[in-house]
């Protein structure tokens, strides 16, 4: 009885938290639907303002820039944050935890001081502008790749690279072909994640950009005291069926390759 009665106040639970996180969701995408600009009142089903969206030359602007920031620093700190958790792994047990509480620094800091700081350092050497935004981005998402790559460099095998030497390979055709590979998981898991926040970045973006200057996150704040388009409800709920839609193909294929290898 103790037991069924736990099982299912666990139940209960994971329900709660599913409707805080989702049903906020559904309601934006059942607005981007409604044919009246009101958050309260249904008047029909219309596609109007997935229309305007695409002819807004506004938010396609700052849909454009904030990708262009995002895959920017994605790949950029992908490939510092993976250089450094090679390192790091290398790393003396007391040089390792020094390192590792400051990697956490940033992360456990809160935005705005992240903010404010850059700013200030930016401001005494270059004027703000699309180089700063890039800059503070790629700053605040090395930290997470390096913990998104750091165990799959612990788990991978030298082994590999080292009887590919012995066989004649270098360093750079070694390393390509018997490590990364064993990063792959970690390496996707890393850029998805810099991406992501990236995309959803505030604070830090409105501290450190110029005049003019707009992703979507710095739009939108800008137009909450005049009220939110409803183009702002299309384009996010296109935003959440892409990322659904690729969450649920890494899923699947993953899930494949396990049963392979598994048959195998």
């Amino acid at each position: 009885m103790g037991r069924k009665l736990t099982d299912l106040l666990c139940r209960f639970y994971l329900a709660i938290i599913m409707i805080f996180l989702y049903v906020p969701i559904l309601v934006m995408v059942v607005l981007s639907f409604n044919s009246s600009r009101s958050r309260v009142v249904w008047e029909g089903f219309t596609l109007s303002w997935y229309a305007r969206l695409f002819s807004s030359k506004q938010i396609l602007g700052a849909l454009a820039t904030t990708l262009e920031v995002a895959l920017l620093s994605a790949a950029i700190s992908l490939v510092i944050g993976t250089l450094a958790a090679l390192g790091i792994s290398a790393m003396r047990r007391r040089e390792y935890t020094i390192t590792m509480a400051l990697t956490n620094i940033p992360m456990l800091n809160a935005d705005i001081v992240t903010g404010i700081a850059l700013m200030l350092w930016f401001i005494h050497f270059m004027p703000l502008s699309f180089n700063t935004v890039l800059i503070a981005h790629i700053t605040f998402n090395i930290p997470y790749v390096i913990l998104a790559v750091l165990p799959k460099v612990q788990q991978m095998n030298i082994s590999i690279y080292e009887a590919s030497r012995d066989l004649g390979a270098n360093a750079v055709y070694g390393f390509f072909t018997m490590l990364l590979p064993q990063l792959t998981g970690g390496l996707v898991a890393g850029f998805f994640m810099a991406f992501t926040l990236s995309m959803d970045d505030f604070v830090i973006t409105y501290f450190t950009k110029g005049a003019g200057f707009n992703t979507l996150t710095t739009m939108i704040y800008g137009e909450i005291r005049k009220g939110i388009k409803p183009e702002m409800y299309a384009l996010s709920t296109m935003i959440f069926v892409t990322v659904f839609a690729i969450l649920l193909a890494v899923n699947v294929l993953r899930g494949k390759e396990e049963k392979d290898e598994a048959y195998y």
